[in-house]
């Protein structure tokens, strides 16, 4: 037995170390939670921590394998995104307030410890997951682990910032308008947003009107692919039940030569966007490795038109009023009431919203009759300031989030799986993205291809300087 830090150790990693005793679930989970409580000062990842709960589990993981019991992620520390409910705990989403304690674990959970994971505590979440940003009221402002005032983005910004600085090696988070793969992109990790029903959200049917999935962050694709896998399955209340597939099965598979498009276009918003030189040039060179890789990869921009646009806002903004009205007495930015009160206003609309959605798959689905792939932009920017958002209003506040992400949540409404991989660094030394997007049940196609790029790129070496350790 060793006791050696654990903190480099990915998931499969890790788990392996655990099942031939070289450590202990309860080293490793003891590791991870003073990470975790020695970076709340400074980081602020978690919303809440569990610890005596997560060492009781370990002990008990240790006795399971002593005994020779095998499981995927038996002893393994996870963390989940606040709006994820564990049995006994509060799922603030972001707000400030009392809430009552979830009584069960939500199907994802229930899954993830029926691999054996140990779960370590709930991450930060803005506001009812509205912006690409990680910080509230309620609990302040989560920070980036490659620079302390930037933010690591959001709504998943607590689970990337844990990720990337290694306080856990996987956490799950959830995706509804790039809420996954903007913070994957702005904190150098590999981020996977599923087909819609991939992983179930249950105990909501669907989560923001289908716009929603829980999705997956980890430093490599095998570990984001294995967490995925482990986590998905349906609950027999779910709306959106895709047919099952082995996502980790395709690491290490040959896609074949494949036809991609590089398209830097952005979609539609109101707003005057703009994609930063520096993004545009490491999605570029992205295309190249792929290029080397065999892929025929062409300059071909997919337009979006204006329909995506108008049946995201309806979905989005309904789903606002929804999850606000679940927390009675939430305590709330005063842009989130104003964003739930367009809910309302809204909600006539909902019905031809969600009725344009299989003409969308119709229309941008032939897109792919030409090509196997889009590669595309994560976001617009690099990671804005920590500060950003302070005393902004609703409409301000609404042109910088277009400004910064325009590029994620048209597969949103479309349901569609993406991948963000990491696309290398500014000249600041801030991290950027590119996302890989296919159409329906693509996630296998989509992971041999990103396992192709960490091959060449090897972006899980990079690793942030500790200053919150200091």
């Amino acid at each position: 037995m060793t006791t050696a830090p654990t903190r480099d150790l990915g998931l499969a990693e890790l788990a392996a170390a655990l099942a031939t005793g070289t450590t202990s679930s309860v080293t490793a989970v003891t590791s991870a939670l003073d990470r975790i409580e020695a970076s709340q000062a400074t980081l602020n990842a978690f919303r809440m921590i569990r610890r005596e709960q997560a060492l009781a589990e370990a002990a008990d993981a240790d006795r399971r394998l002593a005994a020779g019991e095998r499981l995927p992620l038996l002893g393994v520390p996870i963390a989940i995104k606040d709006d994820t409910d564990i049995a006994g705990a509060p799922t603030a989403f972001g707000c400030g307030g009392e809430f009552p304690a979830a009584t069960e674990d939500a199907e994802s959970v229930r899954r993830l410890r029926a691999a054996g994971a140990v779960i370590v505590g709930k991450t930060n979440t803005c506001e009812l997951g509205q912006w690409p940003f990680t910080d509230a009221a309620a609990f302040g402002y989560t920070a980036n682990p490659w620079h302390a005032q930037r933010t690591p983005g959001g709504s998943s910004g607590g689970s990337a910032a844990a990720v990337a600085a290694g306080l856990v090696p996987a956490a799950l988070g959830s995706d509804g308008a790039g809420s996954v793969r903007i913070p994957a992109a702005w904190t150098h990790l590999v981020g996977i947003k599923p087909q819609r029903g991939r992983i179930s959200t249950w105990p909501l049917a669907e989560s923001f009107n289908g716009l929603t999935v829980n999705g997956t962050l980890a430093r490599t694709v095998s570990d984001a692919a294995l967490l995925l896998d482990l986590a998905s399955g349906p609950n027999p209340g779910d709306l959106h039940t895709p047919p099952a597939l082995r996502v980790s099965e395709a690491v290490g598979r040959d896609p074949g030569r494949l036809r991609i498009a590089l398209s830097l276009s952005i979609p539609f918003t109101a707003t005057c966007t703009k994609l930063n030189r520096e993004i545009a040039a490491q999605v570029h060179a992205v295309a190249n490795v792929l290029r080397r890789l065999g892929h025929s990869v062409t300059v071909a921009d997919l337009h979006y038109g204006l329909l995506v646009g108008a049946t995201f806002l309806p979905r989005s903004l309904t789903g606002v009023r929804a999850a606000l009205a679940e927390r009675p007495g939430a305590r709330v930015d005063a842009r989130t009431r104003t964003n739930a009160t367009m809910g309302l206003l809204l909600g006539p609309a909902l019905g031809a919203a969600r009725a344009a959605e299989p003409l969308l798959h119709r229309r941008i689905g032939r897109f792919f009759d030409d090509y196997d792939l889009v590669l595309a932009p994560t976001t617009a920017t690099p990671p804005p300031s920590l500060h950003a958002m302070d005393a902004l209003g609703t409409s301000a506040t609404d042109t910088l989030i277009t400004a910064c992400c325009p590029y994620t949540w048209p597969w949103n409404v479309l349901g569609w799986p993406s991948i963000n991989v990491p696309a290398g660094f500014t000249a600041a030394g801030l991290p950027v993205g590119a996302q890989l997007m296919g159409t329906a049940n693509s996630e296998p196609l989509l992971v041999s291809v990103a396992v192709q790029l960490e091959s060449e790129l090897r972006w899980d070496r990079d690793r942030p300087s500790p200053w919150w350790e200091r």
